[in-house]
């Protein structure tokens, strides 16, 4: 693993404007400076021997994390997670049907020179699908034809809705933004998966979240046609959705209205995961300890919110690099992870952001920043693999 410069494309920001990625304020660069949130004047290089070990790691990360999922479910172990408990029972329902799920984004610690460590798992609402799928890959074929890219996302997406198609009360999904998102990040992700679930033959609907209707005769969501919402994909995280007026309409009528990613999933993107996982497999090599609101016997460590995005609210206690991020979050409790910093490459540290489509993993995006968290200062990179 290695990091390269090389000359960007002619127009590219036209390229890739036209390719859909028409959001991105810049991120922070070296010495202050800014650069772009997409950035192809640098990129990683993979051997193949990396790219297989990786993935490797990450289907064995999943399914020990659908592991994680079910020994809560069995334990009844919701409080640990923060979970209001008019929530709990609803949970274990949509798990022990299996509602289907679609994709994931793991974020790892990865260097090359050993295993990758799991960081945290995005996995109800994972944002930069469209530069990881589509924007690198036309990079790639562009810059460097010869070589190849770990990224079947775009098809493995495709094949992920297509078989989950008889497991969904119709034929017809309705693809929900949030209005209140200033970015558009939100919309540009919703339009491409809505694309993606186009291609795999099914009837696709976009409408913002706060567009949905709930009519309280027919005790039913409804679209602005005043049409039943069977499956509604979303954005919108699980812990928002259950503190709105319409969570609990969503929770209980399940599974008249299937939402994906479905509420188990709620399990999967609070940090809490973070330390379950250590419990049940102290010492794997693809974990950092972890542990519930205290350090246990970390004396470096990384204090993570449960339900923090963006980086926010973190708090790195390791000598020499003690670090305090601002933000919202925190109320809901802490995990305690220890601390292993990003490997530095010119200045920048990578994050690895492995993507799992269905229970099998797809592809790869980076996102570097010039300091130890990965926040929304980050440029996305793209990245090749050499034989």
């Amino acid at each position: 693993m290695r990091r390269e410069t090389s000359q960007p494309r002619q127009n590219w920001q036209s390229v890739v404007a036209e390719q859909g990625l028409v959001f991105g304020a810049p991120a922070a660069g070296l010495n202050g400076a800014q650069r772009p949130y997409w950035d192809e004047s640098v990129h990683y290089v993979f051997d193949m021997s990396d790219i297989l070990s990786l993935e490797a790691d990450v289907e064995l990360l999943h399914s020990m994390c659908l592991d994680a999922v079910d020994n809560v479910v069995t334990t009844e172990r919701y409080r640990d997670f923060g979970i209001p408990e008019w929530v709990w029972p609803a949970i274990a329902d949509s798990w022990k049907r299996r509602d289907p799920h679609v994709y994931g984004r793991f974020d790892l610690r990865y260097d090359g020179k050993g295993p990758a460590k799991l960081l945290e798992y995005n996995a109800d609402t994972p944002t930069s699908l469209l530069e990881a799928s589509v924007i690198q890959w036309n990079w790639k074929t562009d810059a460097f034809p010869e070589d190849d890219q770990w990224n079947s996302i775009h098809e493995k997406l495709v094949e992920q809705w297509a078989e989950i198609t008889a497991k969904l009360p119709s034929g017809e999904v309705h693809f929900t933004w949030s209005s209140a998102d200033p970015s558009g990040e939100d919309h540009l992700t919703l339009a491409y998966l809505q694309e993606t679930a186009a291609e795999a033959g099914m009837n696709t609907v976009g409408l913002a979240i706060e567009e949905i209707g709930w009519d309280s005769l027919l005790r039913r969501f409804v679209d602005l046609e005043e049409a039943p919402m069977s499956t509604v994909v979303k954005l919108y995280p699980w812990e928002w959705v259950v503190e709105e007026q319409f969570g609990r309409y969503a929770v209980e009528s399940l599974p008249g209205t299937l939402w994906i990613e479905p509420l188990w999933k709620m399990l999967l993107s609070n940090k809490a995961l973070l330390a379950v996982l250590w419990e049940m497999y102290p010492g794997h090599p693809n974990l950092l300890p972890a542990y519930l609101d205290e350090p246990g016997m970390l004396t470096e460590y990384v204090r993570k919110p449960r339900l923090g995005r963006e980086g926010s609210n973190i708090q790195i206690v390791a000598p020499g690099y003690e670090t305090q991020t601002g933000g919202v979050y925190g109320k809901e409790g802490y995990v305690y992870q220890l601390f292993d910093p990003l490997p530095e490459f010119d200045g920048y540290r990578p994050a690895l952001g492995a993507w799992i489509v269905g229970d099998t993993a797809a592809g790869l995006g980076i996102r570097e920043t010039v300091g130890l968290v990965t926040d929304d200062g980050a440029a996305f990179v793209p990245h090749r693999i050499v034989e």
